[in-house]
């Protein structure tokens, strides 16, 4: 199994920064990508973006230009810098592990409040 722990949510003005986190453990030698989706009350999930086992990124529309992705091998963080955030980013942030041949993993979720 994989388990992740995203950190790093919060209330923030619209402009602002934040980064968020999250610790991968547990199985990491077949998590084939990792990702950050999103998810408001009333809509589904969305993606924001992901990163693959070879770096190899996406980022969603929306977010392109705004967001980064990253991760951090020895630590087994993968990472989602937030520049310039509206409201429309209010959102809980889920970060989530594909695996190879084991399924989907996904976080317990961190809430970002962006106020205008």
């Amino acid at each position: 199994q994989v388990q992740l722990v995203e950190s790093g949510g919060g209330l923030v003005q619209a402009g602002e920064s934040r980064k968020l986190s999250c610790t991968v453990s547990g199985r990491i030698n077949i998590v084939d990508a990792l990702g950050w989706h999103r998810q408001v009350p009333g809509k589904q999930r969305e993606l924001v973006a992901t990163i693959s086992r070879d770096d190899h990124t996406y980022y969603a529309d929306s977010v392109k230009d705004r967001f980064t992705i990253s991760r951090d091998g020895p630590k087994n963080t993968v990472s989602l810098q937030m520049n310039s955030l509206k409201p429309e980013d209010t959102a809980v942030y889920y970060c989530k592990a594909v695996t190879m041949g084991a399924g989907d993993y996904w976080g317990q979720g961190t809430q970002v409040t962006v106020s205008s």
